[in-house]
């Protein structure tokens, strides 16, 4: 493992709760943050799943706001902020994937209010302090400490039902997590151990998960991993991959996980570059150089590969390559525009890296 050699440690705050069955437990949690009326949030997806929690919470539900959209658009937390206002809430409950936990960070920044989390997939973002939002077709980033979840429960057996396409992509994302936490300016031992562990998490689960979607022990490894690479993302800076899918998500409106499993593999060859050192671990995990062996990996689990099948076009390259460049993140291998260009256009033909 490469290390710098100075570091900062901000440590982990978030209470997480894990293990199968622990949904048993949401009321117990609800009341340990001091809270009496949780508006609980989903997508209209979940909307039925939202209702069962609700009803589960009893007395301790304030109802449910079930309109949580990918890339958590202003519009949508606009609404659901007049919701959370007129239940009387004083907590949000967030059930779900990205989208759910996104649109409870956007509330708890405008309100002070507590979350806890449900995540049903394997994005992550429920362990960091990083809200994304879409306005005027355009994503924007920001961290705050008012957007880091209180408390996160984990629960395997809500993610038995999770289609294998999403386990596989959401998978891929959290992967994405862990690779540019290992590269990261601001990366120190703890939260690259933590990013290593989790990819060495998903190097077994996915694999067992697409032979067997119904197997509770590759599940609940599996949200392991989510929560390691949720944690390595949470305790470092983002780069190009990040950039790059912010970008597409935004301003397209690609779909979030399938969006990163196509494009992991694309940056991290990019960056092994010049952070061949840094990536060794995913070199170890998966075989071959990082990128390549990403691809590989992802190729095994009938991941998709080419940006042309979320319907972008090629003039579309141009304006994504235009705008990353304009207010790019901190990235270990400096890049122009035509670099980026060309990156996209291996992802969108679905080639391989050369690194």
């Amino acid at each position: 493992m490469s290390l710098p050699s100075s570091f900062v440690f901000k440590g982990l705050p978030t209470r997480v709760v894990f293990g199968r069955g622990t949904i048993q437990r949401v009321g117990e949690e609800v009341e340990r943050l001091g809270a009496t009326r949780a508006l609980v949030l989903s997508t209209p997806h979940q909307q039925a799943d939202a209702a069962d929690l609700a009803e589960r919470l009893g007395s301790l539900a304030a109802g449910v706001f079930s309109r949580a959209a990918m890339h958590t658009p202003v519009e949508v937390t606009q609404d659901a902020l007049e919701a959370y206002r007129t239940a009387g809430a004083d907590c949000v409950v967030s059930l779900g994937g990205g989208s759910t936990t996104g649109l409870g960070k956007a509330i708890a920044t405008r309100t002070g209010a507590d979350q806890l989390v449900i995540p049903t997939t394997y994005a992550g973002s429920e362990m960091t302090d990083i809200l994304g939002e879409t306005q005027n077709a355009r994503k924007t980033t920001r961290r705050d400490p008012s957007i880091l979840p209180e408390t996160v429960l984990y629960d395997a057996d809500l993610t038995l039902g999770l289609p294998l396409a999403l386990s596989v992509t959401s998978g891929l994302n959290a992967l994405a997590h862990a690779a540019e936490a290992l590269y990261a300016p601001d990366r120190n031992p703890i939260i690259s151990l933590m990013a290593q562990e989790g990819s060495r998490a998903f190097a077994r689960a996915l694999p067992a998960i697409a032979a067997d979607p119904a197997d509770a022990d590759a599940r609940s490894d599996a949200l392991y991993g989510a929560w390691l690479c949720g944690v390595a993302l949470g305790g470092s800076t983002m780069g190009l991959h990040h950039k790059l899918c912010h970008v597409l998500g935004g301003t397209f409106d690609t779909p979030h996980a399938e969006t990163h499993a196509i494009m992991l593999p694309h940056t991290v060859g990019f960056n092994a570059a010049v952070a061949i050192a840094e990536l060794r671990p995913l070199a170890e995990i998966f075989g071959a150089s990082p990128g390549v062996g990403l691809h590989a990996f992802a190729t095994t689990l009938g991941a998709p590969l080419r940006l042309k099948d979320l319907g972008l076009g090629e003039a579309d390259l141009d304006k994504a390559a235009e705008i990353a460049v304009a207010s790019p993140y901190a990235n270990p291998r400096p890049f122009a525009q035509t670099d980026i260009r060309a990156l996209l256009q291996d992802a969108w033909e679905g080639r391989p890296p050369q690194l």
